[in-house]
């Protein structure tokens, strides 16, 4: 399968207006389980030759072009080769680079996307060159990119812990709701907590974070966390209760769970 995914990525990268193909997701880490994805990132710079890549795709697949799928994930394909499937992802190239250049400077982006529930984190896009796995790359551009990225921005690790203010200010609101007994606006002012509280970890760790697919296990797995920290996540999320009091008590256990990762980002 390996080498079917190599020689796609061939094909892929002489499609006129793509610059580079990159393995990504589990495969590119080695954290693969058995039926995973290949995900493949087809970078492309300015015009993007749609029909040579439905002609590549083959009959019945459909290929969505930049913008399809959404403003953050461009578009790209679903495709199965022998029985496995394999996920075309369109990145501009330009953006990423543009996207790059801000958070060097500590600037970032939370945009919404299909399939991301806590949001797309601009930082994912050089993340996933860092962490990728570069499959064809005739100019050495993706390379080149990649080796920048290797280096975790001090900048942006100073604005994502910084970020933990959200945090606070969501359990804060989210104690009104507990007293009205919302159970709906609690248990998405607590997701959102939870997602700016891993973001930060992440950030602490200068560690790059994808998606919130795998995040929360993947933080338990960092030196410099709250004791406790993901069992006491699944805690507040599996079940936030439906009265008043049993919300309200939620909200004080996530209260005091922000604190911590205030005390271990230390943003102030």
């Amino acid at each position: 399968m390996r080498a079917d995914i190599e020689r796609m990525a061939g094909q892929l990268a002489q499609v006129p207006g793509v610059v580079g193909v990159m393995l990504g997701g589990s495969r590119a880490r080695g954290e693969e389980r058995p039926g995973s994805d290949w995900d493949l990132g087809v970078y492309y710079r300015g015009g993007l030759d749609l029909d040579a890549l439905r002609a590549l795709a083959g009959p019945g697949v459909e290929v969505a072009g930049p913008g399809g799928w959404g403003p953050w994930v461009n578009g790209g394909a679903w495709l199965r080769v022998d029985g496995v499937a394999v996920d075309w992802i369109l990145r501009d190239l330009d953006r990423v680079e543009r996207v790059w250049a801000d958070c060097r400077e500590g600037r970032y982006e939370v945009g919404v996307q299909a399939g991301h529930p806590l949001g797309f984190w601009s930082p994912c896009y050089p993340g996933e060159v860092a962490l990728g796995r570069v499959l064809a790359d005739p100019a050495g551009e993706l390379a080149a990119l990649r080796t920048q990225t290797a280096n975790y921005p001090e900048a942006l690790r100073g604005a994502l812990t910084a970020a933990v203010w959200e945090a606070e200010f969501l359990v804060g609101v989210a104690a009104k709701g507990a007293a009205r007994a919302d159970v709906l606006y609690v248990s998405l002012c607590l997701s959102r907590a939870v997602g700016v509280l891993v973001q930060a970890l992440y950030a602490h760790h200068r560690r790059w974070c994808l998606n919130e697919k795998g995040a929360l296990a993947a933080v338990e797995q960092l030196t410099d966390v709250p004791r406790d920290f993901g069992s006491r996540v699944r805690g507040l999320l599996g079940a936030p209760g439906e009265d008043a009091e049993a919300l309200t008590e939620t909200v004080e256990r996530a209260r005091r769970l922000v604190e911590e990762v205030v005390a271990v980002v230390d943003y102030r």
